[in-house]
């Protein structure tokens, strides 16, 4: 059962397209899972719509129509069947299209202590990682510059305010600090977004940090 879910200043701003890719893909993610915030996305869309469908109308040009509909047609060539689409035990259908594939084929890269990161091409108003966290093994203590989605896909962590299992996700902002450990029987797998840089405590973590992107 899922207990942590998107704020409605997230929801909104994805019903809106106003948020960075990476935010967006994390949001994207965690509605693929939740059916609670899919019900509230759908709530939005419907209320952006009605406003809308209140405007008034704007003469479009010429080449508008054609434009649309080659747009369309390239769209659907570009977009792998249904029926050719993958599909993983850990990565919902968003995270796969970025992927490329399921958990096999994400490219690890070893940070240390046992826990890997991938990080995901998006543009650079944010950045997406996927993070591999062994049982028992802490993030070390950090707070924030920015925000910092956490969105847990296999496993479950702990830190000061509460425990996140699969589907969960963690919101983190510039007031919070915290020490994330995976929860002991399961390495804890995450999809983690931030929009600015960690601030570590530990003078190893703060050495590391360009090189790791962090």
């Amino acid at each position: 059962m899922i207990k942590h879910h998107l704020t409605d200043d997230l929801l909104m701003g994805y019903a809106t397209g106003t948020l960075p890719e990476a935010v967006n893909l994390a949001v994207a993610t965690h509605i693929s899972m939740c059916d609670e915030c899919r019900a509230a996305l759908d709530a939005y869309n419907a209320m952006g719509g009605s406003v809308v469908n209140g405007c008034e109308a704007v003469a479009m040009s010429s080449g508008s129509l054609n434009a649309a509909l080659a747009s369309i047609r390239t769209s659907q060539l570009e977009t792998p069947s249904q029926s050719a689409r993958v599909s993983d035990p850990v990565l919902p259908a968003p995270l796969i299209d970025y992927v490329g594939g399921g958990i096999d084929a994400v490219k690890w890269t070893p940070v240390g202590m046992g826990v890997k990161q991938a990080i995901l091409p998006t543009s650079r108003a944010a950045t997406a990682r996927l993070l591999y966290i062994p049982s028992g093994v802490d993030v070390p203590d950090h707070g924030h510059r920015g925000i910092e989605l956490t969105l847990v896909l296999q496993g479950a962590f702990r830190d000061e305010d509460d425990v996140f299992a699969r589907g969960d996700i963690e919101i983190a902002t510039e007031a919070d600090e915290h020490t994330p450990v995976a929860e002991m029987g399961e390495d804890c797998i995450c999809l983690a977004v931030t929009d600015a840089p960690l601030k570590f405590r530990g003078l190893l973590p703060r050495i590391a940090q360009p090189f790791l992107r962090i």
